[in-house]
């Protein structure tokens, strides 16, 4: 589960690490008012879950309220790789003297951490890696000794950044291991022109399979209670729950993930605007690459799994028909262990409860293949659609898509 910059400010904060004061809003009006409160000169950040944001234009720095109440309403529903900005983040100006880079990533081959470092930071660390890759320094981390005060010193001076970021070094890695990360990423990491060491932006990748011991995430409190200490954070508090981060683009993503696992579906939000389901995790990831290859983004990985019954069919269709981002659906099924007929029946089912209102394009091949077309046929809705093929389906569903746009 990716996090908002927000959550991971939240998270670093909790946990010690130096982050500007700051507020997040969902309105123009409330970010003069956050700026007022912030001592007048703000910059202004769009969280959405992905990265560019300054290169679009989501992140500017405002003089004085009444610049940033106008710089929050440009913000404010713009459109960055997919992701509508729902809210912005208000936060003060730092002046800075040296940017750095410092994270925490998952080696999955080696069964360890790495400790990434560099001493240039306030760009995309891979960019940095591809033109000068002596600049990044990779430390292995033995997750059962953990960032002992050694081994913080051996990452700062491995990665050219000053020793007194050692406290800093060790307190990210307590964000990563407390709290399950897969990630955790500082870019950058400063020293203002005071001397202070702070982290103007995060980014935090939570392990979904650690959510049984993390009840914080789908409570609502935990680690992001802890903000308001520093004049105003703590209005993103409780935003590292699933729900609890508020805002229209938060429920909507993170709800939809929250009713699949309850429902024991394999399901991952994507940024597109086809909703794909499939039965089996092959099947899915190749009708992604054909949809994909029709001019269209997915809006979803949907795994109803090879021997899902019809009950689970209709609980899929219902969550993809709620995504407010998918404008057609492609329901794209080989009948084996659950046969096509039962499928079929389960789509059925599902539109019995949920009013369709998005184009719904059917591919049913393998047992019982015949009976399933059938029963599909039965509906005679002018939504739904049928085809033999992938390559077929794929194509109306991102044809269906284009034209709902």
């Amino acid at each position: 589960m990716d996090l908002y910059e927000h959550q991971a400010r939240e998270l670093l904060h909790h946990n010690g690490v130096p982050v500007p004061r700051a507020e997040v809003v969902d309105t123009a009006e409330a970010a003069r008012a956050a700026a007022e409160r912030l001592g007048g000169r703000v910059v202004i950040k769009a969280q959405v879950k992905t990265g560019g944001r300054g290169k679009a234009g989501g992140v500017k720095l405002a003089d004085d309220p009444a610049a940033a109440e106008l710089t929050a309403r440009r913000i404010l529903g713009m459109d960055i790789k997919g992701h509508t900005v729902h809210r912005v983040m208000v936060a003060e100006p730092i002046e800075v003297e040296r940017e750095m880079y410092l994270g925490f990533a998952l080696d999955r081959a080696a069964g360890r951490f790495l400790a990434i470092a560099s001493a240039e930071g306030g760009m995309e660390i891979e960019e940095v890696a591809a033109r000068r890759p002596e600049a990044v320094a990779r430390i292995a981390v033995d997750p059962a000794e953990g960032v002992t005060e050694a081994k913080a010193a051996e990452i700062a001076v491995a990665g050219g950044l000053p020793r007194e970021t050692a406290g800093t070094i060790r307190r990210l890695w307590t964000v990563l291991t407390a709290h399950d990360a897969l990630l955790v990423e500082v870019n950058p990491l400063v020293v203002t022109r005071g001397g202070a060491i702070v982290a103007l932006d995060g980014k935090v990748t939570l392990d979904d399979n650690a959510r049984f011991r993390q009840p914080s995430w789908d409570d609502g409190g935990g680690a992001g209670g802890a903000g308001g200490a520093d004049g105003g954070a703590g209005n993103a508090g409780g935003a590292v729950a699933a729900g609890g981060a508020g805002g229209a683009d938060d429920r909507a993503r993170d709800s939809l993930e929250a009713r699949a696992a309850a429902a024991g579906l394999g399901y991952v939000k994507l940024d597109g605007q086809v909703g794909v389901i499939g039965n089996g995790a092959g099947l899915v990831m190749s009708t992604l690459d054909v949809v994909a290859g029709c001019g269209a983004r997915p809006a979803d990985f949907l795994d109803i799994g090879g021997g899902a019954s019809a009950q689970v069919m209709a609980d899929g269709l219902s969550l993809v028909l709620d995504d407010p981002d998918v404008r057609s659906v492609l329901v794209n099924v080989f009948g084996g262990i659950t046969a096509c007929d039962a499928v079929a029946d389960g789509i059925v089912r599902a539109l019995d409860t949920v009013p369709l209102t998005k184009p719904l394009v059917v591919r049913l091949d393998g047992n019982n293949a015949a009976r399933g077309r059938a029963i599909i046929g039965t509906l005679a809705h002018p939504l739904v659609h049928q085809a033999d093929t992938m390559d077929g389906a794929a194509a109306r569903a991102a044809e269906l898509a284009a034209s709902a746009a």
